[in-house]
């Protein structure tokens, strides 16, 4: 099991961007009922709120007990430490099971056995993440080479595919053809420093390197941005399929 966000559990919940309502509304369309969800691998249990609002219960599960302190709180969502591939959940227990930004780092073949135990016959397995931001051509330009050259060799192999949005990883369920979604949120240049700062790449660099390279980084790009608020896009590309035990 790979741990890479622990150390910046606090960053990752203030500066990580938060999925679109349309998403979880055509997500919604396909469940049958909204009596118990699986949030898989958490974080900072962003999407296990928004499940919150419509499912009785939402259990919420991370390797990262850290990452956990610092999620959301609500009286129906549970969390617990668990990896994603083995749980103490019952037999046909779940009508949606959601991962958001994490099958990368799964054991697949594993979890995909535990999704068929867990969830209930024609229950719903939501799987989605966000690729690389874009804000402007100027500023996207010196975003590649941060990503790229100053931590590029810091990311972990998983991360290519996320990079190729989850086109080579195997989905053994009747998939469900979705629309285009994607985050758009107006940033200033300190939110897009904390975001940058909760990179795994990044804190990888910190531990080896010995100084942060973000700061400076930011420096070079205050003559490019424009406003105090600058409009940023984050496609997202998604795998939902139906569970049919």
């Amino acid at each position: 099991m790979k741990d890479l966000f622990s150390s910046q559990s606090k960053a990752y919940a203030t500066f990580r961007p938060t999925y679109p309502e349309e998403l979880y509304d055509f997500i919604f369309q396909h469940v049958r009922n909204k009596a118990d969800a699986w949030d898989c691998a958490t974080g900072n249990g962003q999407v296990a709120q928004y499940l919150a609002r419509h499912f009785d219960k939402v259990h919420a599960t991370d390797i990262s007990r850290k990452q956990l302190y610092h999620a959301f709180r609500k009286e129906n969502i549970f969390y617990s430490v668990s990896p994603a591939e083995e749980t103490s959940f019952q037999n046909n227990q779940f009508d949606l099971i959601t991962v958001a930004q994490a099958l990368h780092w799964f054991d697949r073949k594993a979890f995909y056995r535990e999704v068929r135990r867990v969830s209930k016959p024609g229950g719903l397995l939501a799987v989605w993440g966000y690729g690389f931001l874009y804000i402007a051509p100027n500023i996207d330009k010196l975003m590649m080479r941060f990503y790229k050259e100053t931590v590029g060799p810091y990311w972990d192999g998983a991360r290519r595919l996320v990079e190729e949005e989850y086109r080579s990883i195997s989905f053994p369920f009747e998939q469900i053809k979705s629309p285009a979604f994607s985050i758009k949120v107006p940033w200033t240049l300190n939110q897009l420093s904390g975001y940058l700062s909760s990179w795994s790449a990044t804190q990888k660099f910190i531990n080896e390197k010995g100084y942060d390279p973000v700061p400076s980084f930011i420096e070079s790009l205050v003559k490019h941005w424009a406003q105090p608020l600058m409009a940023v896009t984050f496609p997202i590309f998604t795998k939902i399929g139906i569970v049919n035990n």
